[in-house]
């Protein structure tokens, strides 16, 4: 048995094989945990379609497009993270501190956004207020809207926990280390890219 391997693994390559495969089956749960989510909006978009465009229209657009841009750029720095760990280099430590402040920016720009929401009145419950003809179907709207964003967000903590954990401890990350990192922050990442132009962008549409 090699130095820095589990016991069961007869190989390095062996114990990557195992942890990338555990982890596609961790995401293929999690694709289901968000599947009934994505059903119900579509849901309601078939039957609420009037009143989930309107409640669409009053989203913040200019962050919702900020926070892909954001997104985008954080997959960018954590391939290269993975890419230049794979080549030994020190700058993947550097790529790793830069798509956990991306990660939180995102946060910081999505909180921003949730307190405006509370201010107007859009978190349902008692207090929710909307344009009367639309209510009831703006209300099923926000609560599909913040409990996607919301899950969405705490995946995505969970994620810069995990980058900053092998940044600060680079030298026992190794290659595949952040090579699985990365396919957990691409995937939360994807995750958004569906739901940014179902959340801002369709209600706004023709």
């Amino acid at each position: 048995m090699s130095a820095g391997i589990a016991g069961q693994f007869r190989s390095r390559a062996a114990e990557a094989d195992a942890a990338r495969f555990g982890l596609w089956i961790f995401l293929a749960t999690e694709v289901l945990f968000f599947g009934p989510l994505f059903m119900g909006y579509v849901y309601g978009r078939m039957h609420l379609g009037d009143a989930f465009a309107a409640a669409s229209r009053h989203t913040d657009v200019t962050i919702g497009t900020l926070n892909t841009a954001v997104l985008l750029t954080s997959s960018f720095t954590m391939a290269m993270a993975a890419e230049a760990r794979r080549a030994g280099a020190r700058a993947a430590r550097g790529l790793l501190a830069a798509t956990a402040l991306l990660g939180c920016a995102f946060l910081a720009l999505k909180g921003f956004e949730y307190h405006a929401e509370w201010r107007e009145h859009l978190v349902p419950g008692a207090s929710f207020a909307f344009d009367a003809a639309h209510a009831r179907g703006a209300e099923i709207f926000y609560y599909l809207y913040f409990a996607m964003t919301g899950v969405h967000a705490v995946h995505l903590t969970v994620g810069i926990a995990i980058v900053i954990g092998f940044a600060v401890r680079f030298d026992r990350a190794n290659a595949g280390h952040v090579e699985i990192a990365g396919l957990y922050w691409h995937f939360v990442d994807a995750i958004w890219i569906f739901l940014y132009p179902m959340l801002y962008l369709v209600g706004r549409a023709g």
